[in-house]
């Protein structure tokens, strides 16, 4: 996710918590939502839609904390 953002990514998840916690959110959805796709969880189509769109919310937020910080 954001490549071009790599070491800012790195610094923010060590500087800035709230940065971090949104990070680690976005990518326990991602993994949750991979599980899921796999049949490793059990979720309905519903459900799953939801796991997206909260995935899409926290990374447009994260990359609006990484637009400002650049």
């Amino acid at each position: 996710m954001f490549p071009e953002y790599r070491e800012l990514i790195s610094k923010l998840k060590t500087e800035d918590a709230h940065f971090s916690r949104l990070f680690d959110e976005h990518n326990d959805l991602d993994q949750k939502i991979k599980n899921v796709e796999a049949n490793i969880e059990l979720a309905s189509a519903v459900e799953l839609e939801t796991l997206k769109k909260q995935k899409l919310q926290l990374k447009d937020a994260l990359y609006e904390i990484l637009k400002k910080a650049a």
